[in-house]
């Protein structure tokens, strides 16, 4: 107890400089902890992948369409159970600021193909029934304050609608998702409704992606090649992969986001070490004297050692929790504020076990340059350098 007091009582002989100290661990931590979040966010689609789904794109790139032929030809390979077509619409709605994930799709094939989409039954058959419905996530509905039965302009921005207005969705229902592959700000509407929008107007329809369901124990990695062999010829080759294959390359689209906001995190981590270290170094210079009395009285070596780490780690345990319970304080406002580009943010209990991991790391490495060198002094040499 009375080491405990001695400690708390060398940690407030500079108030100013530990609440600085404390503070900067806190938007360390936090920052190490959002950072991460941001990588575990992106990379969480290809964790929980379905296996036995596919994606089919052409070869070219993925805003090269494909014809719609291709389906039935898909249908047609050794192991494929279901097919389904993606098309984005790339549209916006009111502004351009208000941009998500709009997908015409065969409504049937997405709840077949896609359990992880949760419905009430009664607004899943009214999405079936009305062609001029959509579905949404829930985090789309609650960002916009959309509820069932509410009428969603969207403006077409990729593809425009022919009359020159907006496309117009009734909302049927209202999903949610508890894997973060299938994210909650997206509106699905009827394949058919964009399919004969268009084609009354003598635009041409074709498909960005072809989705595929494997058959149980298919041999998937032949089913790739076969899918791909069946277009070597043209019109157009396609890149078939599984569905954590494709997430990862829509994630690479966006650069090497990982990396990047490794190096920032790992320059944040080596700033806020040398500041402890620092910090420490200068607390132990102050404590020469009673150091030196400390051991005069018979304090051993190990036990100078002990003190000077429980106090680094006493300064970085307070300022790493606050950096935590600041994380987890923000993670609702930080999921709101980065959805439309990071849907499904939320910081993972292997986050948080990192981030209290980092603090106890900085704890010890902080404390124990000035550790060792406070149980190396001589009582005498303690003292004279005190004066």
């Amino acid at each position: 107890m009375g080491s405990l007091k001695l400690v708390v009582r060398n940690l407030l002989r500079k108030p100013l400089r530990s609440v600085l100290t404390v503070l900067s661990l806190v938007v360390a931590i936090f920052l190490i902890c959002g950072l991460r979040t941001l990588i575990t966010t992106l990379t969480a689609g290809m964790r929980h992948a379905d296996n036995r789904r596919l994606a089919v794109m052409s070869a070219t790139g993925l805003f090269v369409e494909l014809p719609m032929s291709y389906q039935a030809k898909i249908e047609t390979v050794a192991g494929v159970e279901r097919t389904m077509k993606f098309q984005w619409l790339g549209g916006y709605y009111r502004n351009p600021k208000n941009f998500f994930a709009q997908f015409a799709i065969h409504p049937p094939a997405l709840l077949q193909m896609y359990p992880e989409c949760q419905i009430p039954p009664a607004e899943a058959q009214a999405f079936l029934r009305d062609r001029t419905s959509c579905l949404i996530g829930k985090d789309l509905a609650n960002s916009f304050g959309w509820k069932v039965g509410d009428t969603i302009p969207i403006i077409g921005a990729l593809h425009p609608h022919p009359r020159d207005q907006a496309w117009e969705f009734t909302v049927a229902g209202i999903y949610h998702s508890e894997v973060p592959n299938f994210d909650n700000r997206t509106l699905f509407f009827h394949w058919e409704l964009y399919e004969e929008t268009l084609k009354s107007a003598g635009v041409p329809t074709n498909v960005a992606v072809f989705a595929i369901k494997s058959k149980e124990g298919a041999d998937v990695p032949q089913l790739i090649s076969d899918v791909e062999m069946l277009f070597a010829n043209g019109p157009q080759k396609v890149d078939c992969a599984t569905e954590a294959e494709f997430q990862r390359q829509f994630v690479q689209m966006v650069g090497n986001l990982p990396l990047f906001v490794g190096w920032i995190g790992s320059g944040v981590l080596i700033a806020i070490l040398l500041a402890c270290v620092n910090t420490m170094l200068m607390a132990m210079r102050e404590q020469l004297s009673e150091i030196g009395i400390l051991k005069s009285l018979g304090f051993t070596d190990a036990a100078m050692f002990r003190m000077l780490i429980v106090q680094s780690l006493v300064l970085c345990s307070i300022g790493g929790g606050l950096g935590l319970l600041l994380a987890k304080a923000t993670e609702a406002w930080m999921a709101a504020k980065l959805g439309a580009a990071f849907p499904g943010f939320a910081i993972l209990p292997e986050t948080f076990a990192l981030g209290a991991a980092i603090t106890i790391g900085l704890g010890i490495a902080a404390g124990i340059v000035p550790a060792f060198h406070a149980s190396r002094l001589r009582v005498v040499e303690a003292l004279r350098t005190a004066e």
